[in-house]
């Protein structure tokens, strides 16, 4: 009986404190509120304070700030469609609640307790509230609590009209724009008085996520989430299905997809537009409904170093304008010749025999009409569009015109991008997302652009190779003609760049000379399967976007026939200088409120993701790396592809002592000479860097290669930036590696034969070397070396004679010599010498040139 009688005691004295809590905030709350009818006016808003953006130094990158950006607009003039679609989206039964929505308040508890989304639990009014008067991005019950107060007082002083009035004006709606006067504008370049129920229904998805739902940066995202919320409508009773489908139909037919930014956002003072904007879509993601990026104040500690973004910038407009410059020279030379000779023969033909086919001066004409358009007659539209209030009058005209243009432009403008890495840090140093930004050039290439990676691909699998001990830097592989055949019997036959044969050549060789038929033999050697699984570790690409990437086991693979970012390949490439070790890159350090506090720590958190991967943290070994390392400073500095755009990173210190910046690297160019890229680093830097056109496939010309642009580009960016910097050596690991000068044709041990012919190479350990060279042992080993290899060259076409004495001795060391480069036949025709009394052949002449590039 006495238990019976306990538990409505207890039950009552929880409630009962309950109840003195209640109390006690909802005083609080009373009396933080005691001026509210005098203090609120719908009219007033705070002072918004721009968020800035600060470098690694503290020095002011620019300011997101939107004054400009709100417009107000009085609640009868808007249409009502508007008005039903904010009410389906948001809050149904917002005309019959007093500021809260029980259920939806439970629903939202119950979601958060079981870590389901089920939806929010705040009405229209909650959120108008939490707006003015809280800080949304708390998350506490606090929060809550007094948000919800506030949604009380709201209902108790403003009507409902009233209520929506203010929330359509004050809301933000994402592109920085503030209210659905500026929002229709900022979307759809008309006032909130034109929206249509399509047009309505794509603000109010923008309430949750604008940066998720941007019909500009994510169409098929944004037209599902559009049709979701015209079907309800439908279902409430608001439009019928037929206006719903006609004016879904109707808004995607004429959505103008240039309009991606408003003016007052490009005409900020931005000293790296590129990575701003990078900055400004990471901050999107990162603060849920984040209607407060571009009023309250934040500040934002980035990883950017201005100095070297403006290196970076300079250097990438003068090689994107070098590039273009030398194709458009090359190509309307081509162009002249066709125009003035084939033009007016196939327009004679076409006349004479009636083939309209074979007419090509409407093709030309139409790219001058267009060109004239854009320049005579669209600034005409402009004024009259604004004379008479009707930018639909130019939209609808220039969309197509601007198209063309966009095509046209895709074919024929040589475009590039850089992203430059601390390793150590996973900071992003300095990015440059294009040519100049504008409000038609947004697409960021180095964190967007997804392209073929050509033979900077292949260190990412050679260090595969190392791993397994199958092969060292000295392995001895034949460059020579070879069929691969692929898993259902194919033939795959493969080709040097240019087609030059050299016979047999040592690991470190071909991977600094990127010699592709070598290539393949390590890739064959180590299995796709071990190729595949590296390079993805090191580019950090999942699993899950592997067939959407080409990651595609088969010999293709092994010259970088797949799709990957800039910036993952400057990942790969630092995690090679950071000692094996993840790299993850950020730009976002730290975000700060008006008053200091961070409310945002991006790095902590990759930090601690980190800390909690032990030793997966260590991608490849350190042994591996270091071995990597070596490989492909010999690409810099032994005449390997990048040797003679590096300007040898030569400085002196304070001192005036000469030193050499270590660095190395690797240049790749892709199939048909569609890009061009160099990746490399140092022991403070990693960077690739790409030059390409948009449009896939098309072709930048024999001229303009990896080696040839994208490695002067990277050489002047690292040669400045590293002006400045004490001499620093990459980390070598305590143990694990051998270091051994070996003979430079053999691989193996040297012998006093071997002369000249020697390299220091870095081994795993118990990979070097053990067997004394054969080569050199003996004269007439060397003769047979030679012979063999004649042998070899002569199956492939290729003659070796020198246009000096051809005794034996003297040829085995022309040959063998480690620096000798196979030279390439300019010329079918060759003389033999003969003594005039005996007839002996003496020596042969042939014309050759050393100049060839090798890819």
């Amino acid at each position: 009986m006495k238990k019976i009688l306990k538990a409505p005691l207890i039950l009552s004295c929880v409630l009962f404190f309950f109840a003195i809590g209640i109390g006690a905030a909802l005083g609080a709350s009373l009396a933080a509120t005691r001026n509210i009818i005098n203090s609120e006016y719908i009219t007033e808003f705070e002072t918004a304070l721009p968020t800035k953006l600060l470098d690694i130094n503290g020095e002011v990158i620019t300011e997101f700030a939107s004054d400009e950006k709100r417009e107000i607009i009085a609640f009868k003039d808007l249409p009502q469609h508007l008005v039903d679609a904010l009410i389906t989206r948001e809050d149904r039964i917002f005309f019959s609640h007093n500021g809260f929505n029980l259920k939806a308040i439970f629903r939202g508890v119950f979601g958060i307790l079981t870590g389901r989304s089920l939806g929010g639990g705040s009405t229209l009014t909650q959120q108008i509230a939490g707006t003015l008067y809280c800080d949304r991005n708390d998350k506490s019950i606090t929060r809550k609590l007094k948000e919800l107060w506030w949604a009380i007082q709201m209902e108790r002083r403003y009507s409902k009209n009233e209520i929506l009035e203010l929330y359509l004006n004050k809301i933000y709606f994402g592109g920085g724009t503030y209210g659905v006067n500026a929002a229709s504008k900022y979307y759809f370049g008309h006032g909130a008085t034109e929206i249509t129920p399509a047009e309505a229904a794509i603000l109010v998805i923008q309430l949750s996520n604008p940066a998720f739902y941007n019909p500009f940066d994510h169409p098929n995202r944004a037209m599902d989430r559009q049709k979701n919320v015209l079907d309800s409508m439908v279902a409430q009773g608001f439009i019928t299905k037929t206006e719903a489908n006609e004016s879904f139909n109707d808004f995607w037919a004429d959505f103008d997809y240039t309009r991606t930014s408003s003016s007052a956002y490009m005409m900020r003072d931005d000293k790296a537009p590129w990575f701003s904007e990078y900055v400004r879509r990471e901050l999107g993601s990162m603060m849920y409904g984040s209607d407060n990026i571009y009023t309250d104040g934040f500040t934002v500690n980035t990883t950017l170093n201005l100095a070297h973004q403006k290196i970076a910038q300079e250097v990438m407009e003068k090689w994107i304008g070098n590039a273009n410059a030398r194709y458009k020279k090359e190509h309307s030379a081509k162009a002249g010749v066709a125009y003035g000779t084939y033009v007016p023969i196939s327009e004679m033909l076409a006349l004479l025999f009636n083939i309209p086919g074979l007419k090509v001066s409407e093709q030309r004409t139409e790219l001058v009409a267009n060109k004239e358009f854009i320049n005579q007659i669209n600034p005409v539209l402009d004024v009259i569009s604004m004379m008479n209030g009707s930018e639909r009058l130019k939209i609808n005209i220039i969309n197509r015109a601007v198209a063309i243009s966009k095509q046209a432009d895709e074919k024929t403008t040589i475009e590039g991008t850089m992203i430059a890495l601390d390793h150590e840090t996973g900071y992003i140093d300095a990015l440059v997302g294009g040519s100049k930004f504008d409000q038609e050039n947004q697409f960021i290439r180095a964190t967007q652009a997804k392209v073929q990676p050509g033979s900077t691909f292949k260190p990412l699998y050679y260090s595969a190779a190392i791993d397994s001990k199958k092969f060292t830097p000295t392995t001895i592989i034949s460059d020579s003609p070879v069929v691969f055949h692929t898993a259902d019997g194919k033939p795959y036959i493969p080709l040097n760049f240019k087609g030059e044969w050299e016979g047999d050549v040592t690991v470190y060789h071909a991977l600094t000379r990127s010699m592709n038929v070598p290539s393949l033999k390590v890739l064959d050697g180590i299995g796709f399967e071990a190729a595949i699984n590296r390079a993805v570790a090191l580019l950090g690409i999942t699993k899950e976007e592997l067939p959407s990437r080409a990651f595609v086991p088969g010999y293709p693979i092994g010259l970088g026939v797949c799709s990957v970012r800039p910036v993952e390949m400057a990942r790969a490439y630092a995690i090679f200088a950071n000692g094996g070790k993840d790299v993850t890159p950020m730009a976002i350090r730290t975000v700060e409120d008006k008053n200091g506090n961070v409310i945002l720590n991006p790095e902590l958190d990759i930090r601690k993701a980190q800390s909690a991967k032990g030793d997966k943290i260590q991608v490849i070994s350190p042994q591996t790396a270091y071995v990597m390392v070596k490989l492909l400073e010999q690409t810099v500095f032994n005449g390997g592809t990048l040797s003679a755009q590096s300007w040898h990173f030569d400085y002196h210190d304070e001192k005036g002592k000469k030193y050499t910046m270590p660095a190395g690297g690797k240049t790749g160019t892709t199939q048909n000479w569609a890009d061009a890229w160099t990746c490399g680093f140092t022991p403070y830097y990693a960077a690739a860097f790409w030059f390409g056109f948009d449009k896939p496939g098309q072709s930048l010309g024999l001229n303009i290669t990896g080696a040839t642009l994208a490695g002067y580009a990277w050489g002047e960016y690292f040669d400045k930036v590293h002006a400045d910097l004490p001499l620093k050596q990459f980390s070598r690991p305590l143990e694990g590696i051998v270091e051994a000068t070996v003979c430079s044709v053999s691989g193996k041990i040297l012998t006093d034969g071997c002369g000249d012919h020697k390299t220091t190479q870095w081994y795993l350990e118990g990979t070097q070397p053990t067997e004394m060279c054969p080569v050199h042992s003996s004269q007439s080993n060397s003769i047979i070396a030679v012979n063999r290899l004649e042998r070899e060259m002569y199956k492939s076409g290729q003659r070796y004679t020198q246009n000096v004495d051809t005794s034996p001795l003297k040829l085995n060391l022309d040959f063998l010599n480690s620096n000798y480069v196979p030279p390439r036949r300019k010329s079918e025709d060759f003389v033999q010498e003969e003594n005039e009394n005996t007839g002996a052949k003496t020596k042969q002449t042939v014309e050759y040139d050393y100049n060839y590039l090798m890819e």
